[in-house]
């Protein structure tokens, strides 16, 4: 993205499509005075900042392009940092296109994407962190993304990266300072103390990076994929998780060919369900592509809803065997011990202690199941229901949760949901150690001081005290046009 910040821009800041209200937005130096040689009402150039007019917008030859309400912003305060002007116009595309075009002939430019947040970046409006806070915003479609978006853009994670930097500055200053004497064999700056200081801000670190399974989580939703042999329930317990009949229920073993993905929102966690067909060998081309399908989803997903109908004859054995294929890829795995209803007398601790005395008598195989080496049982969350009456939905919903969180499921503290700010925190991190590394092996303080530098810059990136045009473009390049 070029950065050209002299000439005023303009573009729709509202969605596309016809509506009741669209709004022009339009932003730079001569903002104002563009929109009053093309209002008429009251004279824009004289009127305060964050406040609106009634009059029409009229084209070159005096024609009227449309009734408006025009709002003035004026330079520091607007959301750019620049004047900015907001023709509320009716929602026409025919109106909001004419509109724009109208303002491109006399002298605006066309914005480019994210330019009007690059713009309040730049004039110091926000950071970079609070701007890519902007698009999550816009993006939410849970009100935990958009409670954690708004965090951001408030300047919760911004405080917190600049908190670290400022206690790492102040030693970085001091070595720094050191080097400036390095004739003399002086020391400024405590290695103890600088080696206690790079270990808490390694477990800040870290406590961030671990915060970032719940806020990709939140911010992307999680991918559940429903699994199992034929006629287990798979597509019964997708309906009832979601309250309505969405997917078609039968009898007739293989009824699901392809997958069927459908929303649940679990206290404001989008979790993205995907319903797919059973595990057998397959008895037809069409369904050997669904099989095929179910593998390939499970290995793509963050959880694993394993479905066994208790009530079917398969034996424990099967179900070992059946995951050991499932589970080639790290995935969360909840199995469902279905149709309880049928079967009440059924101990899901059975699943996890197959040879448990302690268990009822009956449950117990003749022979002894083998548990494959690469399954491991204390990882499988068992949950018994009955998804035809619903029995157990809500506990199912909640164990859910807790697998796609984890213990810590907090959105009080500073929650990391940008894989950007994830990576530069985990350099940062590296940094650090190598650090920690050169303080135990008595480098000297230019080796030390290389390291430090290495990890404020790391963190700068997050916020953008560090930063080139490159990254400008393709952080801004990402937003809508009118944004």
């Amino acid at each position: 993205m070029k950065l050209e910040t002299n000439d005023t821009i303009v573009a729709l800041a509202t969605p596309p499509g016809a509506g009741a209200i669209a709004v022009v937005r339009l932003s730079g130096p001569v903002a104002v005075g563009l929109a009053d040689g093309l209002f008429r009402g009251r004279r824009l150039v004289d009127c305060p900042s964050h406040t609106a007019h009634f009059g029409r917008i009229v084209r070159e030859d005096g024609s009227t392009v449309d009734e408006v309400v025009v709002t003035v912003f004026r330079s520091p305060r607007s959301y750019t940092g620049e004047d900015v002007v907001e023709i509320s116009c009716h929602g026409s595309t025919y109106l909001q296109q004419e509109l724009i075009q109208t303002c491109l002939r006399a002298g605006a430019r066309m914005a480019q994407p994210g330019e009007f947040t690059l713009r309040a970046y730049l004039n110091g409006k926000m950071d970079l962190s609070q701007a890519e806070a902007v698009a999550d915003l816009i993006a939410s479609e849970s009100s935990a993304s958009a409670e954690l978006a708004l965090k951001q853009l408030r300047g919760g994670f911004k405080q917190e990266i600049a908190r670290l930097r400022d206690r790492l500055i102040e030693f970085a200053s001091l070595i720094e300072l050191e080097l400036d004497f390095s004739e003399e064999d002086v020391e400024f700056a405590d290695r103890t103390q600088l080696k206690a200081l790079v270990l808490e801000l390694k477990r800040h670190i870290s406590s961030l990076l671990s915060s970032f399974q719940l806020g990709n989580a939140i911010k992307t939703g999680v991918s559940t994929v429903i699994a199992g042999r034929p006629n287990a329930g798979k597509s019964t317990l997708l309906n009832a998780l979601l309250n309505e009949e969405r997917a078609i229920v039968s009898d007739i073993a293989g009824t699901t060919r392809d997958t069927i993905e459908e929303v649940l929102n679990i206290h404001g966690v989008r979790f993205r369900l995907i319903d797919t067909a059973g595990i057998r060998e397959a008895h037809d081309q069409i369904e050997a592509i669904g099989v095929r399908k179910t593998f390939e989803k499970v290995r793509e997903a963050s959880l694993l809803i394993y479905v066994w109908d208790i009530t079917s004859g398969m034996t424990l054995q099967d179900l070992y065997n059946d995951l050991e294929q499932l589970l080639v890829t790290p995935v969360h795995c909840l199995v469902v011990c279905n149709k309880m209803d049928r079967n009440p007398l059924f101990d899901v601790g059975w699943v996890l202690n197959p040879a448990d005395p302690a268990i009822h008598p009956y449950l117990l195989p003749s022979a002894p199941v083998l548990v494959p080496e690469t399954l491991v049982l204390s990882d499988l969350v068992v949950v018994p229901v009955s998804a035809s009456n619903q029995m157990n939905i809500d506990y199912l919903k909640e164990e859910l949760y807790r697998a796609a969180l984890g213990d810590s499921i907090r959105l009080e503290g500073t929650v990391v949901t940008n894989a950007r700010h994830y990576d530069a925190l985990r350099r940062a991190e590296g940094a650090l150690e190598e650090v920690l590394q050169g303080l135990d092996s008595g480098l000297t303080g230019d080796f030390i001081a290389q390291d430090i530098r290495r990890s404020l810059n790391f963190l700068g990136e997050i916020t953008g005290e560090i930063g080139v045009e490159d990254l400008l473009g393709s952080i801004f390049g990402k937003f809508c046009i009118g944004k």
